[in-house]
């Protein structure tokens, strides 16, 4: 179905499947026609791809990638969408909705009964209040998929695809360059949704490395430091990373020393080598 971003088509589909919107599902679906045909392009929808889509709220994202990949899986919390997306995307036949929260689905046994013999991309329009969750979901559990295409909050955006060692870096932004290449596509205004959202988004996409360059003994502790670096911004390394792991702090200094930091140092001054160094140090 065309014409699924004109407001008038969306309310008339609404009203007679008796929709209304979920603000706890954070619902906020595309009224601006040129978007999701730039995500389908740019996130690797194409012939020889099957594409997990996460949320597909009234199928205007489902329906641009249908018409491009080989296959779609869109995983949909909302059981009242399901009659809505049977009559949306009736046209393609290459499209399965699974009924699922996607923080417990089987993801891995979807991509395999689904995507046999394809190169597999994730797409999503993600609600702001599951945007990390979902993101880190994806990369740590090493699913078979090459790239993650996604909306999120601007300053999110931001965030997560920050260069280490600068301001707008944290802990999910070690996450996110540990497992990928992050890469900041385009924006979107609040006013490309309905109902419009008091902040802007913006199309991120995520290449997920094959494997990490970084040497580390223990990746679980690696990221343990790393939290703790950042759980305690205004404070230096030696002072939060002690305090998060319940370390002695004079070992945490002498394990920062080594590595040639200064102990001074706050956690966004640090690159990934760096984070990498005090953890191995404090093995």
């Amino acid at each position: 179905m065309e014409n699924l971003t004109n407001i008038t088509v969306i309310r008339d589909i609404f009203e007679r499947h008796g929709f209304s919107f979920n603000k706890n599902l954070g619902q906020n679906f595309l009224v601006n026609p040129s978007v999701c045909p730039k995500i389908a392009e740019m996130g690797n929808a194409q012939q020889g791809w099957g594409i997990l889509e996460i949320g597909t709220g009234i199928g205007v994202l489902t329906h641009e990638l249908a018409k491009r990949a080989e296959k779609v899986a869109a995983v949909e919390i909302d059981s009242r969408l399901i009659p809505v997306l049977e009559e949306t995307l009736a046209e393609h036949n290459n499209v399965k909705i699974i009924n699922e929260d996607v923080m417990k689905a089987d993801l891995a046994k979807i991509i395999s009964e689904n995507f046999a013999g394809l190169k597999v991309g994730v797409c999503a329009n993600l609600p702001y209040y599951i945007t990390s969750p979902v993101i880190m979901l994806l990369l740590e559990s090493r699913l078979p998929i090459e790239s993650i295409t996604v909306m999120v909050q601007k300053e999110a955006g931001k965030r997560l695809c920050a260069e280490m060692g600068t301001r707008d870096a944290g802990a999910v932004t070690a996450a996110v360059r540990y497992y990928s290449e992050p890469k900041l596509l385009f924006g979107v205004s609040r006013g490309s949704f309905m109902p419009a959202p008091n902040v802007d988004s913006c199309v991120i996409r995520l290449d997920v490395k094959k494997e990490t360059e970084l040497e580390i003994s223990d990746e679980k502790f690696f990221f343990k430091v790393v939290r703790g670096a950042f759980s305690q911004r205004r404070k230096n390394i030696c002072n939060s990373i002690s305090s998060a792991l319940g370390l002695d702090k004079q070992t945490v200094t002498a394990a920062v020393k080594s590595a040639g930091i200064s102990e001074t140092a706050r956690a966004e001054q640090l690159k990934m080598a760096d984070f990498v160094a005090i953890s191995e140090n404090l093995l």
